[in-house]
């Protein structure tokens, strides 16, 4: 059975950073790609960064989080790591971890597991 939880979520004021992780469990982690998702408030579900099997050697973000986040991955822990940088109000939503169908993916169709999703909210 696989499982995802996120963790790390909360409330930061605008310029702040945050960490969240995602672990799991399961299955072969380095095998697949994972995916950070976010829902913001009124709005559809949006990718916002992504990173490849094995070694992460590939990884892609969302234009609006370039240079501010960033994701990485630790096979031995088989967590997956979103750092956000440089907060902003417009970042406030639940942020999903998802497990990739394969070796790299930049959709939500590319994913195949899902976590319940941890609650970042950016307000002075």
């Amino acid at each position: 059975q696989v499982e995802v939880m996120e963790s790390g979520g909360g409330v930061v004021p605008p310029g702040g950073s945050l960490t969240l992780s995602c672990t799991t469990s399961g299955y072969t982690f380095s095998d697949y790609s994972m995916g950070w998702f976010r829902q913001r408030p009124d709005a559809e579900r949006e990718g916002v960064a992504f990173i490849s099997n094995r070694v992460g050697r590939n990884t892609y973000y969302e234009d609006s989080v370039k240079g501010r986040f960033t994701v990485s991955r630790d096979n031995a822990k088989n967590t997956v790591f979103l750092r956000m940088d440089n907060l902003k109000p417009e970042d406030t939503a639940i942020y999903f971890c998802a497990v990739g169908r394969g070796g790299w993916g930049r959709k939500a169709a590319d994913m195949r597991y899902w976590g319940q999703g941890t609650r970042v909210f950016v307000s002075s």
